[in-house]
């Protein structure tokens, strides 16, 4: 068991809060199940992520065989059979999906000068406005002006 140096306090409904890297690490999803594991002996409590009787590897119910502490299909089982079956965990396809959507940025330079012309078309519009034309935040559009006024 690994110490990780994190602490939380149980609140009033007692309730502890797993930190946001933790879930990330050991794939746990927000509305997830877990089970709990007393070892009186040394006063620890543990943790795992539930997964009732699914099969550990693609979620099915269908078939089920158990292998160690994990529940496996049939469907699955022939396909690590015949080296066709490639594990991706929920974290990979969430760094995927994060990489094909993510915008391209440009450059400080650009964006200053994109909403120099911004104001030239509309020098009466909102902060809210030339940040909706631009495709950032208004927090941005504030930080490009006080970069504009030291030029």
């Amino acid at each position: 068991m690994k110490y990780t140096g994190m602490t939380r306090p149980i609140d009033s409904l007692g309730r502890i809060v797993i930190p946001k890297e933790i879930r990330e690490s050991m794939d746990y999803e927000i509305g997830g199940s877990v089970e709990f594991f007393l070892d009186y002996e040394n006063n620890i409590l543990s943790i795992k992520k539930h997964t009732g009787n699914t099969c550990k590897m693609c979620g099915s119910i269908k078939n089920l065989s158990k292998f160690k502490d994990s529940m496996i299909c049939e469907s699955c089982i022939n396909e690590m059979k015949h080296g066709t079956f490639t594990i991706h965990t929920k974290k990979q396809q969430k760094s995927h999906t994060q990489l094909t959507i993510r915008k391209s940025r440009s450059s400080k330079e650009q964006q200053i000068e994109a909403l120099k012309q911004i104001i030239k078309k509309k020098p009466n519009a909102t902060q809210i406005e030339y940040a909706k034309l631009l495709g950032v935040g208004q927090s941005r559009i504030s930080q490009l002006k006080k970069f504009m006024g030291k030029q």
